[in-house]
């Protein structure tokens, strides 16, 4: 029975190197403090799982909605083993909020799986700048470990 034995360690830590992979960011730039942190933290955490710094490429684009073709660009080079979507979507007072989450979220689901590539979406979607601020560093760290394990099992698949 998978995961039964309790002394077992935790079968992702074995997919949690880092050393062979080429990694794809994409960080949008509206509400760029918060993104900026995203971004910090997201390479930060490549680089201590081992990720070598000339096999991290970033790029910026203008907002959430610009960042699904910006990695569906990334993935036609066929030369990363996962991408990550940095992006901060905070609500206001309009719908447009519930658009632009919706379309992005949508729009990074649909490269990972047009092109069976692990995307990490690290685009947060919070209800105030304080809420964001309180995810930045977690999630940025969070999307460079799901993006690095995800790499490992699909080669492992």
């Amino acid at each position: 029975m998978f995961g039964a034995d309790k002394g077992t360690s935790d079968p992702a830590e074995g997919r949690l190197n880092g050393k062979k992979l080429s990694i794809g960011i994409v960080q949008a730039r509206f509400n760029e403090p918060i993104t900026n942190a995203l971004a910090a933290a997201c390479r930060a955490e490549l680089l201590a799982l081992g990720v070598l710094e000339k096999h991290i490429d970033q790029v910026v684009v203008p907002g959430a909605l610009e960042v699904p073709v910006a990695l569906q660009a990334m993935a036609e080079k066929a030369k990363y083993d996962a991408l990550i979507a940095l992006g901060c979507i905070i609500r206001g007072e309009t719908y447009h909020f519930e658009l632009v989450a919706n379309e992005s979220g949508a729009g990074v689901t649909r490269v990972a799986l047009d092109y069976q590539l692990p995307v990490a979406n690290a685009i947060l979607t919070t209800e105030t700048l304080e809420q964001a601020v309180a995810r930045q560093t977690d999630k940025g760290r969070d999307a460079a470990r799901v993006a690095v394990e995800m790499a490992n099992l699909l080669e492992e698949i």
